[in-house]
């Protein structure tokens, strides 16, 4: 025998009151509670086992409406019984409660995690429900424009559909369920969502060691126009860029790579179980940012499963078909793959997922800002020695042959060229035309 699992329960003696866990494994994924057998999947016996094998599939059809197969078994002259239940494809309640078999354990469902399971067993997502009231009209004119725009970057919806009213286009993007708009569509297109869902914002906070916040920021509005201000908010003023230049362009490199913190903070929207009417958070501190959204794994699967799908459906599927058309995720299911890649071309370190009690941590860790510092000033001091190697051979060249030897711009050569005279290496004799360069001190 194998040990208790998502599809396997032992008890040493039947009891009525296990017609919960049966009414578990209907709503799960099915399974077999063995009667007459203990923890150690030791056979105990039961007694009896012939009249068991009547009564047991008269209470469970007669308290939860389904057929269950009740086996006989024995083992060493000990009769044990298996209870086989089937998964049923609509949800199965017991006196009124509803019990889900998840793991190695059995739970009661209630509030949202109730609410998510019937919506799944009607074939429904929590972002697909259709809600009362809502119109095309009262969706914000300006999000419109700007997903408009994106989608007809991405190339992924025909530009005659792009021209079709707000009303058409919703239809398109299947966010209409009869005469309703969609939950997904107050979410993505309307000023205001948290009219219709608490929750639904974003904020983001830095704070110093020992948790201490040092101030922070609410991002309200459309899912479109959150993204895109807490992108603004979080490369502007909660990370420090370090600058560098080639030539006279300014460069500005983050501590994490921007195209991997896009795709971590689509993730949270994306995925995120908006029901829990918890706003996604950002913590930024010295070293890391943390991206907290409330989310579930698919059934059964480990952080370890998530690393490795590259097929995962994702929880919003309605939100998630509407950013992709408007090219702000790629294929479903490769997000995680996406951010991990991003961290590892820019030499950042990989980030690391958490998963515990419906919530979801994506943890980005700092450290390619000294590495890059350090390689900059390498950058730097090489071709500063290479403009004093040319001098020293040739005290006529022009600045333009010295950029033109170092591959870089003239304007970058003379930058370095007015430090060496400020630092009194290098000096100027007679004037640009007709003059040379002489080397003062060598040592320095």
């Amino acid at each position: 025998m194998t040990n208790e699992s998502q599809n396997i329960e032992y008890k040493e003696s039947w009891r009525d009151e296990y017609l919960k866990w049966i009414c578990g494994f209907a709503n799960a994924q099915g399974g077999s509670i063995f009667i007459g057998v203990n923890d150690k999947k030791v056979v105990v016996g039961v007694e009896n086992s012939k009249k068991l094998m009547e009564d047991i599939p008269n209470k469970v059809r007669d308290v939860l409406g389904i057929v269950v197969d009740v086996n006989l078994h024995e083992e060493d002259g000990k009769d044990y019984l298996e209870i086989v239940t089937e998964p049923y494809p609509y949800p199965v309640s017991y006196k009124g409660q509803y019990h889900y078999r998840s793991g190695s354990t059995k739970q009661e469902l209630k509030g949202a995690a109730l609410d998510r399971f019937m919506l799944r067993k009607q074939g429904k997502t929590w972002d697909g429900v259709p809600v009362p009231y809502l119109k095309a009209e009262d969706l914000d004119e300006a999000t419109f424009t700007l997903f408009r725009r994106m989608a007809k970057l991405s190339g992924r919806m025909d530009e005659a559909d792009l021209r079709d009213d707000n009303a058409m286009l919703l239809d398109k993007l299947r966010l209409v369920e009869g005469n309703y708009l969609k939950r997904a569509a107050a979410l993505l297109f309307h000023p205001d969502p948290e009219r219709f869902v608490t929750g639904a914002y974003i904020k983001i906070g830095y704070f110093r060691e020992h948790a201490d916040l040092i101030y922070q920021d609410e991002v309200h509005g459309s899912l479109f126009q959150q993204v895109r201000q807490t992108m603004d908010l979080l490369t502007t003023k909660y990370m420090r860029a370090l600058i560098s230049y080639e030539g006279i362009q300014r460069i500005e490199t983050l501590p994490i790579p921007r195209e991997a913190l896009r795709e971590g903070l689509l993730n949270a929207v994306v995925h995120k179980a908006y029901e829990s009417l918890t706003p996604i958070q950002i913590a930024v501190y010295d070293n890391k940012l943390e991206i907290f959204n409330c989310g579930y794994l698919p059934e059964n699967w480990t952080i370890e499963n998530l690393l490795c799908s590259h097929r995962s459906r994702p929880y919003n599927p309605d939100i998630a078909n509407a950013f992709f058309r408007a090219g702000e995720i790629e294929t479903w299911g490769r997000g995680i793959e996406r951010i991990i890649n991003g961290c590892k071309n820019a030499g950042c370190p990989e980030p690391t997922f958490e998963c515990r009690s419906g919530e979801i941590w994506t943890v980005f860790h700092y450290g390619k800002a000294e590495s890059t510092q350090k390689s900059v000033q390498k950058s730097v001091q090489k071709s500063v020695q290479k403009i004093v190697s040319l001098i020293k051979a040739d005290p006529h060249i022009t600045t333009q042959a010295i950029a033109d030897q170092l591959g870089i711009n003239r304007s970058g050569v003379a930058r370095h060229i007015k430090r060496l005279q400020e630092q009194g290496i290098i000096r100027r004799v007679g004037p640009d035309k007709g003059g040379h360069w002489e080397i003062t001190s060598d040592e320095k």
